[in-house]
Parts: C-alpha cells; structure tokens; sequence
C-alpha cells in the first residue's frame, strides 16, 4: 500500500515504524519543522524526522499542511491513505478527500472521550479506570471522524503518563496496521462516534 504518513510527536515512532516493517511504500513523511528548543534555542528536529531519516524516507517539513504547497506535493503522490499519529495540526479536507482509502488517523483515547490534544494526561487526571486508542476516518472535525477500530487499555494504579504513552503508542501501531490492511480488503465499517 501506498501511504503517506503525518506525524511529529514520539507517540507516532510505533506506528512508523510498523508502516516500514511491514513493506508498505512510504513516499513521503510529513512533520513539524525543526523548531528552538533548550537554554541555547538549538534548532531540534522532530522525533519523526530522525527515524524517517535513518530509515531513508523522504521528509516534508512544511510550515502550515494546508498550504498550497503542500497539498500539492502529497496529492501529486497519489496515496491509497494518509496515516496522521501527533501531527499537530489540522489536515484540510482536499488532503483528507485526495487518497483512495481517505485520512486514517490513530488517537490515544477511546474516543468520543478526550478529544483533542493531551488525551493520555486528561485520563490520568480524570481518573480514568482505562484507556485505550482508536483509529478514526478523519473528517473535518477534531477528532470527530467515524471510528474503525477501537482497543481497551486498563490503567494501573501507578501508571504514569509517559508509561501510558509508550504502552498506547505499541498497542496503537498494531492496531492502525491491523485496520488498513482490513480497510485495503474492504473488511471495514465506519461506526459514528456515539455523543458524549
């Protein structure tokens, strides 16, 4: 499958890598510029950009995803599907309409709950008895498409955000994997997201 993958964050590495592992053609990897980071405002490449780098993937780092620009450099690709994991921004809808199988991506909560960014620490603050993750269809929304795939994770008493980050972020590749290739067989039912 061709697929054009979105991600900044380290909770995307997994799935990623997964993409790679299992042979898929990844003509592109769309990430956040380098952007100042520490005391010296050294300029720090993304954690996506690293392991596209190392893996020898082509990497797009556009300022804004809905620029011209850009949309027409991963369109011309022509994707099956666009994999988004901790982008951080919003895809617009003639990026979300251009590949065969849509816009997949792989948020860390069981959605409709948590919505949004920091979804792994709003549960732990909640008091969340557990989480999971959920593969969406992207729409124009926020976290708002129909859902395709859905996994239950229980959180231990003593379970820290960044344990649950690194547990999700294994648990999700697999699961986002497992969903475009049931989604390349035709094997998928968009569920709405229930009202929270």
């Amino acid at each position: 499958m061709r697929i054009v993958f979105a991600g900044t964050a380290a909770f995307a590495a997994p799935t990623l890598r997964h993409l790679v592992e299992a042979a898929h053609e990844i003509p592109l990897v769309v990430t956040q510029p380098d952007r100042p980071a520490g005391r010296g405002l050294k300029l720090l490449e993304s954690p996506i950009k690293r392991q596209a780098m190392e893996a020898g993937l082509p990497i797009f780092q556009p300022e804004r995803i809905r620029e011209p620009e850009a949309v027409r450099r991963i369109t011309e690709l022509s994707p099956d599907a666009l994999v988004v994991v901790a982008y951080g921004q919003i895809v617009p809808q003639s990026l979300l309409d251009a590949p065969r199988l849509g816009a997949i991506n792989l948020h860390a909560s069981l959605l409709p709950r948590h919505r949004g960014p920091a979804p792994i620490a709003w549960a732990i603050l909640s008091g969340d008895s557990e989480t999971g993750v959920t593969v969406i269809q992207m729409d124009a929304g926020v976290d708002t498409g129909p859902m395709l795939a859905q996994e239950r994770v229980p959180i231990r008493w003593d379970e820290t955000a960044p344990m649950l980050e690194e547990k999700l972020s294994e648990i999700g590749a697999r699961v986002l994997l497992r969903t475009l290739e049931q989604l390349e067989r035709g094997e998928v039912t968009p569920v709405p997201q229930p009202n929270e």
